[in-house]
């Protein structure tokens, strides 16, 4: 996140797109409501009617991957009314012209039916966001997990930077990470293409540094992603995987590859808490600690870096770092740590947003990073007189639609997402019966005038088929998709959805489209 938390409630126009705030943040939701009431008004840009679209003051029910047009036709607004913060623009920004062309022809009228609501309402979003004294735009993976998701987060930008509603209190571009130290993982380093602290590998000072620091000589080769390693392991290039914490046998798309992929391994280790669906398919399988067994630190969703204090010993004996140093040990790179306070030093002395953050500090608070000296207090909000690169760069873009679309065979989209009771693959929390017995079932969400027409009654056992795969599920008939769409999670194993979704990728990030597949609904037999 651009900015904090904290400043959630102060906002004047809360824009959040893609996103199923209340059920998979539902802390930053009470946030979000606290705005609300103190009269804020709240847009939601979201396929489903969800909870936090039923509270919204507008709520947008774009069709699934029409993000692009839904951003391009709000700059367009801005722009032909004059509604832009043209100082902002003029002193902050570049690329504006580009931009001015770009968006020229993506008028409401002609993409009201392209993003499925009124140009009417599009122009009201756009004059309120704009006129604003403070905007902020919240985003998840309805924005990220698209095969445009690089494309869609650079036009959350355009729009941020359009109206000045950023390096300001209360503003900003704030992704919210899915899971609790997933900024963390990416601050040091667990992205292919950068070593800790977003540092380019293919940088040669950069490389010259690690290697030093590191006493071994670095590549400056950029590394493969998740979806790459699972194609090269299935091509035999690949030939062994260490996979820490991570259930790719539920979470990943196109679940059959995933596992050809794994079973053409010659060697896989799994370190995990539980025996997962991918640990079953190990090798070696090695315990992993869970929270109340780790001395560390968690950096969450808004950089705000957090100890952890390890409240009883780990079941297993070895804590995660342990196991890990112990394991780089027999393979030749004798480790030289002691404790998770001395890799957090290595930490701050290689990572310049941590220089200035140590255990002693941390110890009498928290701290936001960029934290770069001792004394500085740490950053509650990002960009504020200027960006990381100087200039903030508008980007031109085009409306790219998904990447599998509905057809005769396979007439509905899917679209996946989280429930309020459930997390990620459901390794912790459908271990726990209070949740369970809550939400012990998943269903396939269908809407109405859909299962009326393929005569399916709520509580049916359905199929649900992609050119992936299959599964079936019982039928939950709500308007809360609308008609031509089905949703579910992925958190059940019995209702394992990424068996039918597209492992098409986005070209920058390579990030799958897992929001978005063609599939068929019928009766199950």
């Amino acid at each position: 996140m651009t900015n904090s938390i904290g400043e959630i409630k102060d906002c004047d126009y809360l824009f959040v797109i893609g996103s199923n705030t209340t059920e998979a943040h539902p802390i930053i939701s009470l946030e979000m409501r606290k705005a609300k009431n103190r009269g804020a008004t709240l847009i939601v840009a979201d396929p489903r009617k969800t909870e936090i679209a039923e509270l919204a003051d507008i709520h947008i029910p774009l069709k699934p991957g029409a993000n692009i047009p839904l951003m391009n036709v709000m700059c367009n607004v801005i722009i032909e009314e004059g509604l832009y913060d043209k100082e902002f623009v003029a002193n902050r920004t570049e690329g504006f012209e580009e931009l001015k062309e770009a968006v020229v022809n993506f008028t409401p009228e002609s993409y009201a039916g392209i993003i499925g609501v009124p140009a009417d309402v599009i122009r009201e979003v756009a004059r309120g966001f704009a006129k604003a004294s403070s905007a902020a735009i919240f985003y998840t993976m309805g924005i990220t997990q698209h095969t445009s998701g690089t494309h869609n987060v650079l036009a959350v930008a355009n729009l941020s930077m359009l109206t000045g509603q950023i390096g300001k209190p209360s503003s900003g571009v704030n992704p919210l990470r899915g899971q609790n130290n997933v900024q963390g993982a990416c601050d040091m380093g667990a992205l292919p293409n950068v070593y800790p602290g977003y540092q380019a590998v293919t940088d040669s000072n950069n490389k010259e540094k690690f290697s030093s620091t590191w006493g071994l000589e670095q590549s400056a080769k950029v590394g493969l992603t998740v979806g790459e390693m699972m194609d090269e392991a299935h091509h035999g290039n690949l030939k062994a995987l260490y996979i820490l914490g991570e259930n790719p046998m539920l979470s990943d798309p196109d679940i059959s590859h995933v596992q050809q992929s794994l079973e053409n391994l010659e060697f896989l280790v799994v370190q995990d808490l539980f025996l997962t669906e991918t640990a079953m398919l190990a090798d070696v399988v090695l315990p992993g600690a869970s929270f109340a067994e780790k001395d560390g630190t968690f950096s969450n969703t808004e950089r705000r870096v957090q100890r952890v204090r390890k409240a009883i010993e780990p079941l297993a004996g070895k804590a995660d770092w342990e196991v890990i140093a112990e394991i780089l040990t027999r393979m030749g790179y004798p480790h030289e740590y002691c404790s998770a306070s001395d890799i957090f030093d290595e930490i701050a002395k290689v990572t310049p947003q941590y220089a200035g953050i140590s255990y002693s500090r941390l110890e009498q608070g928290s701290l936001q990073w960029p934290c770069p000296t001792a004394d500085h207090p740490g950053t509650v909000y990002l960009h504020s007189g200027k960006f990381s690169r100087g200039l903030g760069k508008f980007t031109a873009l085009d409306f790219e639609p998904p990447a599998e679309l509905p057809d005769e065979e396979f007439p509905f989209v899917l679209n996946t997402g989280r429930r309020l009771y459930h997390y990620h693959t459901g390794t912790m929390s459908r271990r726990a019966k209070g949740l369970s017995a809550i939400y012990g079932e998943e269903s396939i969400e269908i809407n109405p005038a859909d299962a009326c027409r393929l005569s399916i009654s709520n509580g049916d056992m359905v199929k649900v088929s992609s050119r992936r795969g299959s599964i079936n599920a019982k039928a939950d008939i709500t308007d809360r998709v609308p008609q031509g769409m089905v949703f579910t999670s992925f958190h059940f194993s019995e209702v394992a959805v990424n068996f039918l979704t597209n492992s098409a990728r986005d070209p920058i990030a390579k990030i799958p489209e897992l929001k978005v597949c063609a599939v068929k609904v019928e009766k199950a037999c």
